[in-house]
C-alpha cells in the first residue's frame, strides 16, 4: 500500500491558509448543508407517507380458532386464514 503521508501533508499545506480566513465565531453549514438536510427531510417525508399507505392496507384482525372468521372471510371474498 503506498504511503499517503506526502499527499496528506501537501493537502494540509494548501488548506491551512484557507482555515485562517474562516471566522471561528461564524462557522455555518452553508448552502450545501441546507441542501443535504432538505433532501433528507424530503426522503423521510416520502418514506413516512409510503409507510402510512402500506399500514392502512394491513388487516389487524386475528384468525378465530373456531372457524367463524373463515366463513366470514370467504363470504366477503377474502383469503382464508392460514391453518397451522
Amino acid at each position: 500500500m503506498p504511503d499517503m503521508s506526502a499527499s496528506v501533508s501537501l493537502a494540509v499545506t494548501h488548506l491551512a491558509p484557507l482555515a485562517k480566513e474562516v471566522d471561528e465565531n461564524k462557522v455555518t453549514p452553508g448552502v450545501l448543508g441546507f441542501i443535504v438536510f432538505a433532501v433528507m427531510a424530503l426522503a423521510v417525508w416520502g418514506l413516512m407517507k409510503s409507510m402510512s399507505k402500506h399500514m392502512r392496507k394491513v388487516d389487524f384482525k386475528e384468525a378465530d380458532p373456531s372457524g367463524e372468521e373463515t366463513a366470514e372471510a370467504e363470504a366477503v371474498g377474502g383469503a382464508k386464514p392460514r391453518q397451522n
